[in-house]
């Protein structure tokens, strides 16, 4: 008699799923994700924060497949069980914003600040909310927003303690997509000042045009600060302009280590490799680009531009 296949945990279900969402099976990853929820809410040692974890998941597999009102449904629900999980926020603020429901994704931009006031994608996201609902409901769009909720002090602390223990222990898992994920230990206070003090000296020179004193800058600001996703994105900015295009790819590998949907970085890296000749890899991050960002008019003129020349 063929032995009964052991029924597979949720963890280990959860695990499969991490892995087919690193191979960008976003499908399969969603549907072991699934799997691993019924297999947890069965199960007598369930407790909210994994739960919430897997809804997440779930949830960025749901976003990386263009699926965003089940990606708002499954952090809604991730929220719930832990209120303000801030790669819950962000995946929910992105899904939102696909769905042109800029209010709602402002608030949750603004909320996943309180808790880190350091998450590029938060303040890039709090960014182009602004021009857009400027452009759609004028100067006085911000009455017309939901209320933003206070994040309790409580929560901040506790939130800071996990994300510094998280980010001693893992890797990128799915966990990670869309949020900070930096693997360089955490800067000063003193050196974080002296960092961005030296990148905005940096800034004033590239509106000078003076592309070459500007790395310089941005070079010394990494030495101090080497988790600023901003000062790598703008260095590479300048590579691309001093035509150096491989220490720009360089500059936006490390940018996507840290934030891997960086729209900035992925564009930068796009036109690198369209000058390095390297096509497939330039189609590639313009449709990760356009999979955060669906219409971002400069990515989707590119993409014409490079798809004409193959």
């Amino acid at each position: 008699m063929p032995q009964k296949q052991k029924a597979k945990s949720w963890a280990e279900l959860k695990q499969a799923g991490n892995e087919c969402f690193k191979t960008g099976q976003y499908g399969e990853a969603t549907n072991l994700y699934s799997q691993a929820i019924k297999e947890l809410e069965k199960s007598s040692k369930k407790n909210p924060e994994d739960l919430a974890i897997l809804y997440s998941n779930r949830a960025a597999g749901y976003l990386k497949d263009g699926n965003c009102s089940e990606c708002v449904k499954d952090c809604n629900m991730s929220l719930e069980l832990v209120p303000f999980n801030v790669k819950s926020l962000l995946r929910r603020a992105a899904a939102y914003e696909a769905l042109e429901r800029y209010r709602q994704a402002y608030v949750d931009y603004k909320t996943a600040l309180q808790i880190d006031c350091n998450i590029a994608a938060a303040h890039d996201g709090t960014n182009r909310m602004t021009k857009a609902l400027t452009e759609a409901d004028g100067l006085s769009w911000r009455e017309k927003l939901p209320p933003i909720p206070t994040v309790p002090l409580s929560v901040r602390e506790k939130l800071a303690q996990t994300t510094i223990a998280n980010a001693a222990q893992q890797n990128s898992t799915p966990q990670q997509n869309g949020t900070t994920q930096t693997k360089k230990p955490a800067p000063s206070d003193k050196d974080i000042k002296k960092g961005q003090s030296l990148k905005e000296e940096g800034n004033a020179l590239v509106k000078k045009g003076e592309h070459k004193k500007a790395i310089e800058k941005y070079t010394q600001s990494l030495k101090h600060n080497p988790t600023e996703v901003t000062t790598y994105t703008n260095r590479a900015l300048c590579y691309l302009s001093v035509k150096q295009y491989k220490d720009a790819v360089r500059d936006c590998d490390e940018a996507l280590m840290i934030d891997n949907s960086n729209v900035k970085a992925l564009y930068r890296r796009a036109q690198a490799h369209k000058e390095l000749k390297d096509v497939k890899a330039c189609v590639d991050d313009l449709n990760n680009l356009l999979k955060v960002e669906p219409k971002n008019t400069a990515a989707l003129k590119l993409l014409q531009e490079v798809q004409k020349k193959k």
